[in-house]
């Protein structure tokens, strides 16, 4: 009988040590998301697109980067639309409105190049990253900001600048993870991150 009584007050302790684990663990999961990304807003990219110097005016979702141009080297332009959200929509019957606090000013990006073999050392594999200033107020409408993809500075530069010359005999294809960063009016950083092909070669010259 006392070992009875024994078992169900050690089943008890440990019912109750399991409960405050479970409370600690739940309270520091609400902790944890409170404190990451303050902002009660978010941005989602609606497109990513790019052009090459040699076409600036032809966006698409597969950059044809010409590392040399009739003799020239040109920046390849990018172009993104985005839009925020809310992360409490509220609900069906009463939902959520942005407001002008919610609004996220995009100032600046984060471009890296990436190979799907692996090969991603900078400067020989692949470009160098690089930071650049892009700055607009985004809102639940949505809006568009023109942006440098590709420098000029790297076409001059290894990897890129040994396909010179060599008429489209080697290409380097990339994805190119591009990162926007900003905040809402109320100083919460917001960032979003989209993922565009870019495809490197001494391409032939428009006519």
């Amino acid at each position: 009988m006392q070992d009875r009584r024994h078992t169900r007050r050690a089943v008890s302790r440990w019912s109750a040590v399991g409960i405050t684990i479970l409370a600690v663990a739940v309270i520091s999961a609400c902790g944890k998301m409170n404190t990451t990304g303050r902002s009660s807003s978010y941005l989602l990219i609606d497109v990513l697109q790019g052009a090459s110097g040699a076409k600036p005016d032809t966006f698409s979702t597969v950059v044809q980067s010409d590392v040399q141009t009739k003799g020239g080297v040109f920046e390849d332009p990018g172009k993104v639309t985005l839009h925020i959200a809310l992360k409490d929509p509220g609900t069906p019957s009463i939902p959520s409105s942005p407001s002008s606090a919610n609004s996220v000013t995009v100032t600046r990006y984060h471009v890296v190049f990436r190979r799907s073999d692996g090969r991603n050392t900078q400067g020989v594999d692949v470009p160098f990253a690089f930071d650049g200033a892009a700055t607009g107020t985004i809102n639940s409408s949505g809006s568009s900001l023109v942006f440098v993809l590709v420098r000029a500075q790297a076409k001059l530069e290894s990897p890129l600048a040994e396909l010179r010359g060599v008429g489209g005999a080697f290409i380097i294809s990339t994805l190119a993870d591009v990162t926007f960063y900003g905040q809402d009016q109320n100083g919460n950083q917001v960032s979003v991150t989209g993922t565009i092909s870019v495809n490197f070669a001494d391409w032939a010259d428009p006519a």
